[in-house]
């Protein structure tokens, strides 16, 4: 049986892909439950959309002003069709497509039909919920962690830069967007870290091995899925945080991955590379551009913006937390893996947050709300002036 305050933390965790739990014994509990918490993660991963289009016009927020706010890519500037209703099916449809070619690759490899269904709606989601206790190592199957690996690193890439893709059959379309870009060397270098140090301090036996458990790792966390093969909690040296800080920049915008967003890390380098060059020529007009297109002043201090209030909100959600009684590592790490819809986090909270006190899983549900929905969109919904219009 689960209390009250454990019931809408596991539920919230599902609708905001998030994929942390306060269950263990997921083996024995019956196949509808579990499939009951994949599906949550499931509709929660493109919800998000639905709502912008549905129910926040009536409130009178605009549809595609929340849609940007969870979306800050191509869809900002471009329309993927005329109406708004469209776009939401379009969206839907590359989303039910993936969660369908996911859960039959699974399927061809050995995995269950029930399995390969559930993953499949975790995967897609960017959730990381499992049937299993020990998550997708239960399979052993390096088959499974490689399609895992292809379905997370599509999951979170922008939809409108699929949709534009499949559009017009045009898949360069990846390699001129510059988040895509910086989204792949944020992958292939945090990797690369990742499995040399596990192999040059012998974690694993053989190279391949130190692979085949760090590239999946990696993937897992900076796509903020949650999957889990391997104990990273006890990898050596600086690599938990490294996973940690690779969840914090997450995936790209309009995925259904959480984090940052690659886009906003993106602008802040840019912004703090043009600042170093303004110091050096004072007098130079120096823009900011991404690909191509310049971005306006505007952009970038909505980015700033951003950034304080995450900072500021995750501060003092650390500081609730130690309140209840938590270390330092497990607030952070609860904190760093609820606000940006990752899962798992380190030390006390490695594989569920069952032991945590009542008030810690009511702060951390708001902070998966926050990350979710991406602060600025919760805070307006909260301020008096925002019903008076």
């Amino acid at each position: 049986e689960l209390s009250l305050s454990d019931a809408v933390f596991e539920s919230i965790s599902g609708l905001t892909t998030t994929g942390a739990t306060v269950i263990s014994g997921l083996d024995e509990l019956p196949e509808s439950i579990l499939f009951y918490r994949q599906l949550l993660q499931w509709l929660g991963g493109m919800g998000i959309i639905v709502l912008a289009v549905a129910l926040l016009p009536m409130l009178g927020i605009g549809g595609m002003q929340l849609y940007r706010a969870e979306s800050p890519g191509p869809v900002k500037d471009t329309k993927l069709v005329p109406r708004l209703a469209e776009t939401a099916k379009s969206l839907w449809l590359i989303y039910l497509t993936l969660t369908l070619i996911c859960a039959l690759a699974y399927w061809a490899v050995g995995m269950s039909l029930f399995d390969a269904v559930s993953h499949s709606f975790s995967t897609v989601a960017i959730g990381g919920f499992s049937t299993h206790d020990s998550s997708l190592a239960y399979f052993d199957s390096p088959l499974v962690e490689s399609i895992a690996i292809v379905f997370m690193v599509i999951a979170g890439i922008n939809f409108a830069l699929h949709f534009f893709a499949f559009q017009k059959k045009q898949f360069r379309q990846y390699l001129h967007d510059p988040e895509f870009k910086f989204y792949a060397f944020i992958l292939c270098s945090v990797s690369i870290v990742t499995v040399m140090v596990l192999t040059f301090n012998g974690t694993y036996d053989s190279f391949w091995e130190a692979l085949r458990r760090g590239v999946f790792q990696v993937v897992s966390f900076a796509t903020t899925t949650g999957f889990a093969t391997a104990d990273f909690n006890s990898w050596p040296l600086f690599l938990p945080y490294v996973l940690l800080y690779a969840a914090i920049i997450g995936a790209c915008a309009g995925s259904t991955g959480g984090g940052m967003k690659v886009i906003r890390i993106l602008l802040i380098f840019k912004q703090g590379f043009r600042e170093v060059q303004r110091l050096i020529h004072p007098r130079a007009v120096i823009p900011i551009k991404l690909g191509k297109k310049v971005m306006s002043d505007r952009v970038v201090e909505s980015v700033w913006g951003f950034f304080a209030v995450y900072v500021m909100a995750f501060m003092l959600m650390l500081l609730a937390l130690l309140a209840t009684g938590l270390d330092i590592i497990t607030a952070f790490s609860a904190v760093g893996a609820c606000i940006n819809n990752l899962g798992p986090g380190l030390s006390g909270v490695a594989e569920t947050y069952g032991a945590l006190p009542g008030p810690a899983k009511w702060i951390l549900c708001l902070a998966m709300l926050l990350g979710r929905l991406e602060v600025f969109t919760l805070l307006v919904l909260f301020t008096p002036m925002f019903w008076k219009r």
